[in-house]
């Protein structure tokens, strides 16, 4: 796994290892995946990243936030629950030098803490199958980490119809291999 683009393109990021029983609980988003993702939310509707605050729910190994922060996000939350992602995404981030301008969070992101501000950009990528999405989407409003405007990327099985609800709008669904990509924006 390597950062697609920006500051820190072709940086290599620790990626969880097969061997140690990681790899069946984590599933990064692939480099593929994530390019065109990114292309999406730049080309397509045009999000300017450029100083944006990011939150990344079900975080891994912060491949999404990082590369938003390799792109000119100003700031970026990597939230997950589990002790071997947290390490991942802490390993991730202080071996790129992102120790300032990236926090990391232990939380279930269908109970979150009260946000201090909202973001910009929120990357929900929870495990398939699992009807993670709308709960945390509910958390997230409920706590303050969106506001109008704010950008939703959904990542989850391409076979799954998760309920998004009424406050959205979506800009882009995409289906790519065996993923879906839905980025809305809150209304």
């Amino acid at each position: 796994m390597r950062v697609i683009s920006g500051q820190l393109k072709g940086r290599r990021l620790t990626a969880p290892s097969a061997a140690h029983g990681h790899g069946q609980t984590i599933r990064p988003t692939s480099d593929r995946a994530r390019e065109t993702l990114f292309n999406l939310l730049v080309n397509s509707i045009g999000l300017e990243l450029d100083g944006a605050r990011v939150a990344d729910l079900f975080a891994g190994t912060g491949a999404l936030a990082i590369e938003a922060l390799s792109r000119g996000a100003a700031h970026a939350v990597l939230v997950d629950n589990t002790a071997t992602s947290l390490d991942l995404a802490r390993r991730n981030v202080t071996d790129l030098g992102l120790d300032k301008v990236a926090k990391i969070l232990r939380a279930d992101s269908r109970n979150l803490p009260t946000a201090s501000d909202s973001f910009d950009v929120l990357f929900l990528d929870p495990p398939y199958h699992k009807d993670l999405i709308a709960p945390t989407l509910q958390s997230l409003v409920s706590k303050g980490w969106i506001k109008s405007g704010s950008v939703v990327v959904i990542e989850c099985a391409a076979d799954e119809d998760p309920v998004i609800g009424d406050n959205y709008e979506i800009d882009k669904d995409r289906i790519i291999g065996d993923t879906r990509l839905i980025i809305a924006t809150a209304v």
